[in-house]
C-alpha cells in the first residue's frame, strides 16, 4: 500500500519549517491540510508558507479558491485524491501538513456526506441557545439521543451542527457517521509534533503580534471589501479584525482576542488529535530551530521504517 506521511499538530508549534526540510529530503511535495490556506488573499492570518519557502518545494492544496466561495471537507477530499494519486504514481510520498483535524479525519477514517451549512439556521439556533441556555443539546437528546451522549453541552458548534444535519436530512447526525465514506487507501505514517503549553501560547502571542506588524490590519480590509463567504470570515485573525474595522472593539481588544481565541483553538486541536490512532508524538519543547525539528522527525521516520 502507497505510503503517506501526516505531519499534524497545533497551530504555531513548527511544522512549516521543518516540513518544508522533509519534503526536501524526500524529494517530494507538501499537500496542505489547512482549512484556511486554501483560500486566495488569506495569507498574513492562516501563516501561509512565504513566497520563498513555496518556491523550494511544491505545496499543493493552498490558495486554490477565492474567499467568496463556499468550501467543504466533501470537496477537499474530492480536490486532494488525484494529488496524492499523482505523486504516487511519480513515486514520491506525500507529505500532508496541517492542523484542520476534520480534513486529516477524513482522509484516514473516512467523512460522512451532511448537508451544507445553512447559516440562516444556524444563526437561529444560537439566537435560542442565548435566549436559554442549555435548551440546543436538550434538544438534540431528543432528536438524536446517541450524539447528544458524545457532544459536551459547552461545545455549541457541534449541537449546532448535529441538530442542522438532524433539520436538514431527518436523520441522526449518528445515524449518517455509520454511513462514513471509506478512509483513502493509503499507509498513513502520523508524525506529531507537541511543545509545551505555556512555549506554544508565548510563540502564539508573539506570532499574533508579527501578524499585525505584516498588515493583517489592510488585508482583512481587502477581504470584507469582496463580499466574502461567511467561512473564511469566521477564521481567527479575520473575525476579531473585522469588527474592530466595523467599530466595534478597539485594535488592542482585536489582538487580545485573537491572543485569547488562538490558543483556544490550539486546546481544541490537542483534544481533537488525541483521538486520532496511531500518531507518533515528538515533544519539541525547548527547540525552535526547524533543522533540529527536522532530525528529530527524520529518526522517528527511520525508526517506523526499519520496523
Amino acid at each position: 500500500m502507497n505510503k503517506v506521511i501526516i505531519l499534524l499538530g497545533p497551530t504555531g508549534v513548527g511544522k512549516t519549517g521543518a516540513s518544508i526540510l522533509l519534503a526536501k529530503s524526500l524529494d517530494t511535495e507538501i499537500i496542505s491540510a489547512d482549512s484556511m490556506q486554501i483560500y486566495k488573499g488569506m495569507d498574513i492570518g492562516t501563516a501561509k508558507p512565504s513566497i520563498e519557502q513555496m518556491a523550494g518545494v511544491r505545496h499543493h492544496m493552498i490558495d486554490i479558491v477565492g474567499p467568496t466561495e463556499a468550501y467543504s471537507v466533501g470537496r477537499y477530499i474530492e480536490e486532494v485524491v488525484p494529488v496524492i494519486d499523482s505523486l504516487h504514481k511519480k513515486g514520491k510520498i506525500p507529505i500532508i501538513v496541517g492542523g484542520t483535524g476534520l480534513y486529516i479525519k477524513a482522509m484516514t477514517r473516512g467523512i460522512f456526506s451532511g448537508p451544507s451549512a445553512d447559516w440562516e439556521l444556524r444563526e437561529e439556533l444560537a439566537a435560542l441557545e442565548e435566549e436559554q441556555g442549555g435548551s440546543l443539546h436538550s434538544y438534540l437528546q431528543e432528536l438524536d439521543p446517541e450524539a447528544a451522549s458524545k457532544i459536551m453541552p459547552p461545545d455549541k458548534r457541534r449541537i449546532i451542527r448535529a441538530l442542522e444535519v438532524c433539520l436538514k436530512t431527518r436523520q441522526g447526525i449518528s445515524e449518517l457517521q455509520k454511513k462514513a465514506t471509506s478512509p483513502l487507501p493509503c499507509e498513513f505514517i502520523k508524525i506529531g509534533l507537541t511543545r509545551d503549553r505555556k512555549e506554544l501560547y508565548k510563540i502564539i502571542e508573539e506570532r499574533v503580534d508579527e501578524m499585525i506588524k505584516a498588515g493583517l490590519v489592510g488585508e482583512v480590509k481587502k477581504i470584507t471589501g469582496m463580499n466574502p463567504d461567511k467561512t473564511p470570515m469566521q477564521a481567527i485573525g479575520y473575525k476579531e479584525i473585522a469588527a474592530h474595522i466595523d467599530g466595534k472593539i478597539s485594535i488592542e481588544e482585536a489582538v487580545g482576542l485573537i491572543k485569547k481565541n488562538t490558543k483556544r483553538y490550539a486546546k481544541r486541536q490537542f483534544t481533537w488529535f488525541k483521538k486520532e490512532e496511531g500518531i507518533h508524538w515528538i515533544n519539541i519543547s525547548g527547540i525552535y530551530n526547524s533543522n533540529e525539528i527536522f532530525m528529530h522527525i527524520r529518526q522517528v521516520l527511520g525508526g517506523l521504517y526499519a520496523a
